[in-house]
């Protein structure tokens, strides 16, 4: 997988305006992410446009993991492709998709995950998946967290207001994980998840302020 740097800045330019005229977000703590080096930046999974959102608050470009069902129609795979996105099997070990996951973060790139591997229907956090955890080992690499909020911590509709939180990074060696056993790596998801959690509660203190004037950075 090739991502094609010109389409991705390309397809950012032409949709960050429209982005921004249908949702209403903020951003916390955007330099909290590195413009060099390896990382994989780690969100909760809340709405279809979370990558989109992701893609037009950060200036890095990033490889997300998106689900093998996405790329069944051909046109549609190519431009994903070309995005950078990449597909996983899930519901079963996919070893292709957890390699390429490694190549990109041993290529010094971005690597983009949704912790709960699919999206809550709710917006209430689900069960933590254990991929990110153990590309963060195998490949000692940092994780940023991310919390997507919109105003009632439901779902993202137009015109609602969203604020994207971005964390501090998380060191391999905080995650506490010695042998790479499972337990170990499920552990370490739910300290992740913890992160995210964190980040939510910093969220809900916004909103009571001046309709969610966030004391980040606005993009």
């Amino acid at each position: 997988m090739k991502q094609k740097r010109w389409f991705y800045e390309l397809i950012r330019i032409i949709i960050k305006p429209f982005v921004r005229l249908l949702f209403r977000y903020e951003v916390y703590n955007k330099d909290s992410i590195p413009q060099e080096g390896k990382f994989i930046l780690c969100s909760n999974h809340i709405s279809i446009i979370d990558p989109v959102l992701l893609i037009v608050t950060q200036k890095r470009r990033i490889c997300f993991m998106a689900k093998s069902e996405l790329f069944k129609n051909k046109i549609f795979a190519s431009v994903l492709y070309a995005m950078g996105v990449f597909p996983i099997n899930r519901g079963k070990a996919d070893l292709n998709s957890l390699n390429e996951a490694e190549n990109i973060v041993n290529d010094n790139r971005v690597l983009g995950i949704f912790l709960e591997g699919t999206r809550s229907k709710t917006g209430e956090f689900l069960r933590p998946k254990p991929g990110v955890a153990a590309i963060s080992y195998n490949t000692n690499t940092p994780v940023i967290p991310v919390c997507i909020t919109s105003k009632d911590f439901g779902r993202v509709r137009p015109l609602k207001k969203i604020i994207i939180a971005y964390g501090e990074p998380i060191m391999p060696e905080s995650l506490e994980i010695y042998e790479g056993k499972g337990t170990e790596i499920r552990n370490a998801s739910r300290k992740i998840m913890n992160e995210i959690k964190k980040l939510r509660e910093q969220t809900a203190g916004a909103y009571c302020v001046n309709d969610c004037m966030y004391g980040g950075n606005n993009n």
